[in-house]
């Protein structure tokens, strides 16, 4: 967030590029899951396109586009999928992101794949997301991918779900399916642990237009809000400037210039909370104390930051810092630890087994480690726990026990999303294996249905 209360500032993961958003009363992340071919893509573009959020010229290339393809109304899912191989496959393989703002609220959109293959890309896209929508067709109804899903955003700690009942119209605007969809979906909601007010559902026509932004006419026996209206109302969860400061060391910067000759900065992207100016801070994981001298952004000083704001932070004291060290709050530092018990989502063709050995990627560092115990295997169909598999195939959820060869600080994911993660990384190819959160999520979806 910048100084400026009424701008935010947000770096787009797709483009690289800086996007200055109005903040009129909040922002709210929100993701899009949800099985192949379920109109994803098009309900993103339904809501780009009635919020008046589509640049003219990227309109006219949608309309040409589909033109081509023989179509009599433009494609909107054509304003998302931006890969040659999407368009071509008709297909969401990677994560797009999206930003737009209605006179109520602002949004950072992502829209994750469906197909199983990119449940890796559902993992990344959901994993800072306060509300998730999750699509199914209502000619299909609840399918094992979005039990899966639904799976993963409970892991993930995603608070908030909305079911889009999507191609409503594809059905006759029949009720009674409808119905049948919401009350499935919502008993396996329920049983991952969500209340129910934590779920919402809504029929929808993403094609027409059907209760996206507007509330449709053709579903009288309806009496909810639009989905646009929804996420425009919705509780946002606590913000991560509020949690204890974290910040990883990701670079040093010692100029030794003549008109720098003692400037020792340490530069990251602060995690959560927010430092300033007088902050006792510690470094972990070696645990010396100081306090910030200093806050440096690339345009100039500042007395304070808060949570993905890229700082250098300067401290009173001359110590030994290095990439990969973390400076965080010294009254609420976390625990140090080279013993990981964590809750992984497998997603490597190779199954994971105990003893493999595997690097661990953790905010800035990186670290070797050895698969000590597969303790447990979540069924994300059956919602039930399997003790001591003998491997995680390719989009299982299952409880490790990691050891690292060197200690780790660390925060429980629940109290922290950037902290409380990491990566499981091969160490032969660097590819990655599996993302990973430290404490209790796995146990928490168990014992919700044992």
């Amino acid at each position: 967030m910048t100084d400026d209360t009424n701008t935010l500032t947000r770096t787009a993961p797709d483009s690289g590029t800086e996007v200055s958003l109005p903040v009129h009363t909040d922002l709210l992340r929100l993701a899009t899951a949800g099985s192949v071919d379920d109109g994803k893509s098009t309900l993103v573009g339904r809501l780009l396109h009635d919020t008046k959020s589509v640049l003219a010229d990227q309109l006219d290339a949608v309309h040409r586009a589909s033109a081509d393809r023989g179509l009599d109304s433009p494609d909107l899912s054509l304003l998302v999928d931006g890969l040659r191989a999407e368009r071509e496959q008709g297909i969401t393989i990677d994560v797009a992101y999206r930003y737009f703002a209605t006179p109520k609220r602002s949004f950072v959109l992502a829209d994750t794949p469906g197909h199983v293959q990119y449940t890796r890309n559902t993992v990344t896209g959901a994993s800072t997301a306060q509300l998730a929508v999750l699509l199914v067709d209502a000619r299909k109804g609840v399918l094992e991918q979005t039990r899966r899903h639904a799976a993963v955003l409970a892991l993930l700690g995603v608070p908030r779900l909305v079911l889009a009942v999507n191609k409503i119209d594809m059905v006759d605007f029949d009720e009674s399916t409808y119905t049948g969809i919401t009350e499935e979906f919502t008993r396996h909601a329920l049983a991952l642990g969500y209340g129910s007010r934590d779920v919402v559902t809504v029929p929808v026509s993403a094609l027409h237009g059907d209760n996206v932004v507007e509330r449709s006419e053709r579903t009288p026996w309806y009496s909810g809000p639009s989905l646009l209206e929804h996420l425009e109302t919705v509780p946002v969860a606590p913000d991560p400037h509020d949690a204890p400061f974290r910040m990883p060391v990701q670079f040093v910067i010692r100029p030794r210039t003549a008109e720098h000759p003692d400037y020792r900065g340490y530069a990251g992207q602060v995690a959560a909370g927010v430092i300033a100016e007088g902050d006792e801070v510690v470094v972990l994981p070696a645990g010396a104390r100081s306090r910030v001298s200093q806050v440096d952004t690339p345009d100039g000083p500042t007395t304070r930051a808060a949570a993905g704001r890229s700082v250098t932070v300067l401290l009173e004291d001359d110590l030994d810092i290095a990439r990969g060290d973390l400076i965080a709050s010294a009254d609420s530092a976390p625990r140090v630890t080279d013993e990981l018990d964590a809750t992984v989502c497998w997603l490597a063709e190779k199954p994971l087994r105990p003893g493999a050995r595997v690097l661990v990627k953790q905010g800035a560092s990186s670290v070797q480690a050895k698969v000590v115990e597969l303790s447990a295997r979540f069924d994300e169909q059956q919602l039930s726990k399997i003790d001591t598999p003998e491997a995680l195939e390719l989009n299982e959820i299952g409880r490790v026990q990691l050891r690292t060869s060197e200690a780790l600080p660390i925060d429980d994911y629940a109290d922290s999303r950037r902290t409380g993660s990491f990566l499981v990384i091969d160490p032969s190819d660097g590819t990655t294996l599996a993302a990973g959160l430290v404490g209790l999520p796995l146990s928490t979806l168990a014992d919700s249905v044992a």
